[in-house]
């Protein structure tokens, strides 16, 4: 047999190396799944501090620190309901080291009320959505009521104030749907968030609230506030004997936020995936599950499609209603 010349050589060595690269770069594909995080990772709430999206995002931040192995550090960007924060995520890089928890209401609300603005449900890459959550509706007493019913007549017979958590946000669109259901003349007044819209109710500067429970448990229970109704598809664990407004003969007020966790479109696949990941074992664990009860959430994991399914189904429900009530983000 004649000895190989130096350029047959070559041609079987690059012969060889093309064979191994498709064994070579799903281990390169993977070393770089695995690398995702190495620096810390900024998780943006888009409402303000001692509200149940930031608790809880700051219960998920610290699982996945411990699981990930990276600091995972909480920024409240707030105000226009959300969409300052969702809309600061959208604009960064899309390299997987800023993410986003929220409430459905920039992507649904919001953008019902103003459909040519704002951000939108394609504008992110949707992760998993955690659970779900509904509202109370709840009054300060001097509106001198202590039923739904009583709250109703009283406000056919005069303009009756709302706290809200800002324009487009769930207690500004419950507002807007008991004034068209009930034929009451229900006024919005904007807070930066639920805890400052709380406050206000406290204080009786506002008749009247339908607003997360959380914040308003330990006022109703210390007899500063009347709770009337839970806008939500079925009781709240914390307001077990407080009928729900559909018991009510009210349906239509019931309202669900969904919690939901998005990364920048663009953001790779790798990272997305490895997210998923860890936050599919996070609401595994018992203690977030128990501590979402005591936030009044409904733990309830689904993936990124169904999660943006989800999104595109309130979004069209929103869109029938804002039309119906003829509801504007400047009311």
């Amino acid at each position: 047999m004649k000895p190989l010349s130096a350029c047959s050589t070559r041609r079987l060595a690059l012969v060889a190396l093309a064979a191994s690269l498709p064994a070579v770069l799903p281990f390169a594909a993977l070393a770089q799944t695995q690398a995702w995080p190495t620096r810390p990772v900024r998780m943006v709430v888009n409402f303000p501090a001692g509200g149940p999206l930031d608790i809880l995002a700051r219960q998920v931040a610290g699982y996945l620190t411990n699981r990930l192995g990276q600091p995972f550090a909480v920024e409240n960007i707030t105000g226009a309901a959300g969409e300052i924060g969702a809309a600061n995520v959208v604009r960064a890089q899309p390299d997987g080291y800023t993410l986003l928890m929220s409430i459905d209401a920039p992507f649904t609300i919001a953008r019902a009320m103003r459909p040519q603005a704002g951000v939108r449900i394609e504008d992110l890459i949707w992760v998993a959505m955690l659970g779900t959550s509904g509202l109370t509706v709840a009054a300060h007493p001097s509106a001198g009521v202590s039923t739904l019913a009583e709250l109703i007549t009283r406000g056919r017979n005069r303009s009756l104030n709302f706290s809200t958590a800002g324009p487009g946000s769930p207690g500004h669109l419950a507002a807007a749907v008991l004034a068209d259901a009930a034929s009451v003349q229900a006024t919005p007044v904007h807070y930066r968030g639920n805890a400052p819209a709380v406050t206000a109710l406290v204080a009786g500067e506002v008749d009247a609230a339908i607003i997360s429970t959380p914040g308003l448990l330990p006022h109703i229970r210390a007899g500063k506030l009347q709770a009337l109704a839970t806008a939500a598809s079925r009781r709240s664990p914390l307001l077990p004997d407080l009928p729900t407004v559909g018991e009510l003969g009210y349906p239509a007020l019931a309202q669900e936020s969904l919690y939901l966790v998005a990364l920048p479109a663009r953001a790779p696949a790798s990272v997305a995936a490895a997210l998923s990941a860890a936050l599919a074992e996070a609401m595994a664990d018992p203690a977030l599950r128990e501590r979402m009860t005591s936030l009044d959430l409904s733990p309830g994991l689904e993936d990124g499609p169904r999660a943006q399914a989800l999104l595109g189904q309130t979004l069209e429900r929103y869109t029938r209603v804002v039309r119906a009530t003829g509801l504007k983000a400047d009311q």
